[in-house]
């Protein structure tokens, strides 16, 4: 059998990691061949030089220059090196890609992606209405689209500490009103407007990943309770767990939306109950521990993706610890060099 070519974005793997180095694991320890093509946006991102992982990467122009500059691009790298299969693992590169999986099928490059309707169903200033939809409990939140805006919600609606939240990326507790126009001016600057103020829900947090096949059935997932976070909450330690409520959830938020492809449900446990907080409409940071539990997710969306169908495992161990841990490589400055002249050239 052929290597399969598969390109991998979110390889930024930094104090805020994307799933790509994970998902690039997974598929090394998979029975599948596979050629990994890495799809950067950063000459920093440390994927672009872990050679045991991804034979080539390549810098991509960034989302918000459009799908023109994405589709060219890929269809360079697929001239280049053969690219049968794209894994997205950044939330900003999602729509687009979602809006044009039809031109990347075309193109002979495969996808397992959510449509437009379910992809809007979860996004941050709509969950309270899907929470409702899959009963379950779900903070109070409310979209604002300026600073004056959030400052008078959080004086007369949501009280501190509360959570603000980039519609994308980002959120940060905050405590007081200075702090909140701090972090609020900060995500603005990156992603704009609007943000959402939620309120800060005392719990423990528990998420759960998973895959649904294109009928919206669940094929896979695992769950974990979080011990210790980074400072932008990314899981630090974190223990398997199984827990029967958050199951029915993931069951019936993939009925209801009739999800395709990988997610990840955040939650917050309180005493009364389980609160939704997100849902991330991709492999997490951490699809690594499924991998080591198991449950190899990344390489059972490729199965979807090429024959259909793949085994059903919703079996894992518990009771497994994952930590994550910083560590440190030495390469030729020249690679460096190499990937940064190309992006000043192409102007990406």
């Amino acid at each position: 059998m052929n290597s399969l070519r598969i390109g991998i974005s979110g390889i930024n793997a930094t104090d805020n990691p994307g799933p790509g180095v994970a998902v690039a694991r997974s598929l090394i320890e998979s029975n599948i061949p596979t050629e990994l093509i890495g799809l950067s946006y950063d000459v920093h991102d440390p994927g672009n030089y872990i050679f045991n992982l991804f034979k080539n990467s390549y810098l991509m122009p960034y989302p918000n220059r459009g799908w023109q500059g994405l589709i060219t691009a890929l269809k360079s790298i697929q001239s280049k090196n053969g690219l049968d299969i794209l894994i997205p693992c950044l939330d900003a590169e999602l729509p687009l890609m979602i809006k044009n999986q039809q031109e990347l099928r075309n193109e002979g490059i495969q996808t397992l992606l959510p449509t437009e309707d379910q992809f809007e169903l979860r996004s941050k200033d709509r969950l309270a209405a899907l929470a409702r939809e899959i009963q379950c409990g779900y903070p109070k939140t409310e979209v604002v689209y300026s600073l004056d805006q959030m400052i008078q919600v959080l004086k007369e609606s949501i009280p501190l500490p509360a959570v603000i939240k980039g519609k994308y990326y980002k959120a940060y507790v905050v405590y007081n009103l200075d702090t909140a126009v701090l972090k609020a001016t900060e995500i603005a600057a990156e992603w704009g407007f609007p943000l959402l103020v939620q309120e800060k829900l005392t719990g423990q947090e528990i998420n759960l990943i998973g895959l649904a096949d294109d009928q919206g059935s669940v094929v896979g997932r695992v769950s974990i309770k979080k011990q210790l976070t980074t400072h932008l909450g990314k899981v630090w330690t974190a223990v398997t767990i199984r827990n029967e409520e958050l199951d029915q959830l993931c069951d019936r938020f993939c009925k209801v939306t009739g999800w395709r492809g990988p997610f990840e449900l955040e939650c917050m446990v309180t005493s009364e109950g389980i609160h939704l907080i997100e849902i991330n409409p991709r492999f997490p940071a951490w699809v690594y521990f499924a991998t080591g539990v198991g449950v190899n997710l990344p390489q059972m969306l490729v199965q979807l993706i090429t024959k259909g169908n793949c085994p059903k495992n919703l079996d894992y161990s518990l009771g497994k610890y994952l930590v994550r841990y910083s560590t440190e490589f030495v390469t030729d400055l020249n690679l460096f060099q190499n990937l940064l002249s190309l992006r000043n050239r192409e102007g990406l």
